[in-house]
């Protein structure tokens, strides 16, 4: 039988010949693996004698509802266009796509050569020579992703320590069933929280390994800005701490490959303002039990019939987001 004819691959190519000069179809069209909110495609498009490798970012089956905290792909577009701007790595955004051309909710983007994968990154040899550069390079990109000016912003929410705590602590609530980790790793945030940051800045929010691009040069481009919001721009430097982004290699904090220390010089080397490492800390907390309840909600999803592997292994995550908070939590004073 001849091979099904992929539904969304005519008006693709159509939307690519009227945008982009010298385009005449696409090839090799194929979704990728990953992407538990969006679909990611990668594809070629044919230009003469050259093929452009291109990534289709696209909403679930065409469209979706835009949720509380996730940007919209119209704005992770002109949020990526803005990073350029101020030079954070990013795949150049080639179109946002329109109702009319048929495709649904999304935009193309050049297709970067790398791995995102953290097993291969921490581990094998060719990325050898760039794991040592990997963490001044991530404050020195979070410094520029944190100068994008603020004006020139589409609209986002404002997210502060205050009301992350709440968010959570509601969605926790609505689970029932409780964890006395968390509940400890809640009262102390609550009776740490910070004052609200002097600065404000935009924030990628989702800042660690799997939306880094990486190849032996280093990193390469910053991708998924679904969860960006304008906040505290120590949360970025935090997150990619989370132990969970360190994938077993527990003594490099900055994602297994580094120091904060080496993070935080290349931050303030590139102009990103002076690190107060205690608000960093106090972002480590917040963002480790932000996970937590992130995977048991993915254990909730599973109970009400989602029973995909994902789910399932995400889910059980939860226990060692424990075992880290009570790590973080035993040596810490008031912040």
């Amino acid at each position: 039988m001849p091979e099904a004819v992929n539904p969304i691959a005519a008006p693709l190519a159509a939307a690519l010949t009227r945008e982009i000069a010298g385009v005449t179809g696409i090839e090799n069209l194929k979704r990728l693996s990953g992407g538990a909110s969006q679909e990611t495609w990668a594809f070629d498009a044919r230009q003469g004698d050259k093929l452009i490798p291109l990534i289709l970012r696209r909403a679930p089956g065409g469209d979706r509802e835009k949720s509380a905290t996730a940007a919209g792909l119209e704005t992770e577009a002109a949020l990526i266009k803005l990073a350029g701007e101020v030079n954070v790595p990013i795949p150049p955004v080639r179109l946002v796509l329109k109702e009319a051309d048929g495709v649904g909710r999304g935009f193309i983007m050049d297709r970067v050569e790398g791995e995102t994968i953290a097993r291969k990154i921490l581990r094998d040899d060719e990325f050898v020579k760039a794991r040592p550069m990997l963490a001044r390079q991530c404050g020195e990109i979070l410094a520029r992703l944190h100068s994008v000016d603020m004006a020139k912003l589409p609209p986002l929410r404002l997210s502060t320590a205050k009301s992350e705590i709440e968010q959570y602590f509601s969605t926790y609530k609505t689970h029932n069933h409780p964890h006395p980790v968390f509940d400890l790793a809640f009262r102390w945030l609550k009776d740490n929280a910070p004052a609200d940051a002097a600065k404000i800045t935009l924030v990628h929010g989702d800042f660690r390994h799997g939306n880094l691009m990486i190849g032996a040069d280093g990193v390469r481009a910053v991708l998924d800005w679904e969860l960006a919001h304008t906040g505290d721009p120590m949360e970025d430097l935090a997150w990619i701490c989370v132990n969970s982004w360190r994938f077993g290699n527990i003594d490099n904090p900055v994602g297994g490959f580094g120091q904060r220390e080496d993070m935080f010089a290349g931050y303030e080397a590139a102009g990103g303002g002076k690190v107060d490492p205690e608000r960093v800390k106090f972002w480590e907390v917040l963002g480790t039990l932000k996970w937590g309840v992130m995977c048991t909600t993915m254990v909730m999803a599973f109970q009400a019939g989602d029973r995909s592997v994902e789910r399932a292994t995400i889910g059980r995550r939860s226990s060692e987001t424990e075992v880290d908070l009570l790590r973080l939590l035993a040596p810490l004073k008031k912040v």
